[in-house]
């Protein structure tokens, strides 16, 4: 039999990686190796033709890989980041616009609710109109346990994860039109939390109670409601959780026995903001290599 170029096991990199660390928030260019965001592999078919999107996170990682298949599907992307991952953003501008599409960068920290309020604003106006919400940045820390959780890092890490994502579905709900889709980015650790992650799989958690709520809620408009539950996935968050002795084992405990590359997400998020969706509401879309959700 002959191997498969698609064979699951090996279509990506699928060794151990070395021990590394990184300050928050990570940074593509030092996360080793690079992680694969799509850039030469992603064919798009006009699913998101003339459609406005607004990304949190969308300079890296996942939210990276999600920007430029939404371009390249032919929607304009509006991307928000922090202003330390300036040059990220600007990597992934450059993708987006020669997919022959608008890419606005949002600068600044949703962890204020007055800058949440603005990005959704400026999107609006800036592109045109609001079609899909993709809730996906977050932050997570390695825990040595939770009697030496600081009440500060707690709050980073609900006000990132939880916070942002109320107050700008919040701001971007009543410019939403029938077809408009929120999704969040929830994760495997909100079925199988890792004592390590305690308090960002709390988040995660809370976020499939958020999709599945708002669902019903939107439902009436005509406005879906999803969320995508990623497994372990190599993007420079990874490396920047304060955990370096379990890089080399770190992705290698699924059924296909590796991580997964933000790359192998995006195909998840076009298909839940296409009209290809337009039966999917409050469903989570498991991306985890193989491990239950």
């Amino acid at each position: 039999m002959t191997p498969s170029t698609d064979d699951p096991r090996t279509k990506y990199y699928n060794e151990g990686f070395a021990k590394q660390e990184q300050d928050q928030p990570g940074l593509t260019p030092v996360t080793e190796p690079r992680p694969d965001h799509g850039e030469d592999s992603y064919t798009g078919s006009g699913k998101l033709t003339g459609m406005h999107a607004l990304i949190t996170g969308g300079d890296s990682g996942i939210g990276r890989a999600v920007a430029i298949a939404y371009a390249r599907e032919g929607a304009d992307v509006a991307i928000s980041y922090l202003p330390e991952e300036q040059a990220d953003a600007e990597d992934t501008a450059q993708v987006v616009r020669a997919a022959g599409r608008t890419a606005l960068l949002l600068p600044g920290d949703i962890r204020e609710e007055q800058h949440c309020i603005d990005i959704v604003e400026t999107a609006v106006a800036e592109l045109g109109g609001l079609d899909i919400v993709v809730l996906n940045a977050a932050y997570q820390e390695n825990r040595d346990g939770l009697e030496n959780l600081p009440t500060a890092d707690f709050d980073r890490v609900f006000k990132t994860n939880l916070y942002a994502t109320l107050w700008i579905a919040r701001t971007a709900i009543p410019h939403l039109a029938p077809g408009s889709s929120i999704i969040s980015t929830t994760s495997i650790q909100a079925s199988s939390p890792s004592p390590g992650l305690i308090d960002y799989a709390m988040t995660k958690a809370a976020l499939v109670a958020f999709t599945q709520a708002l669902a019903q809620q939107l439902g009436a408009s005509g406005i879906r409601v999803n969320a995508v539950a990623p497994g372990p996935i190599w993007t420079p968050l990874i490396p920047a959780t304060s955990w370096p002795d379990k890089l080399p084992s770190f992705g290698q405990d699924t059924p296909l026995g590796r991580a997964g590359q933000p790359a192998e997400l995006a195909a998840a998020y076009v298909y839940l903001a296409s009209s290809d969706a337009s039966y999917t509401s409050g469903a989570v879309l498991p991306v985890t290599g193989g491990k239950g959700f």
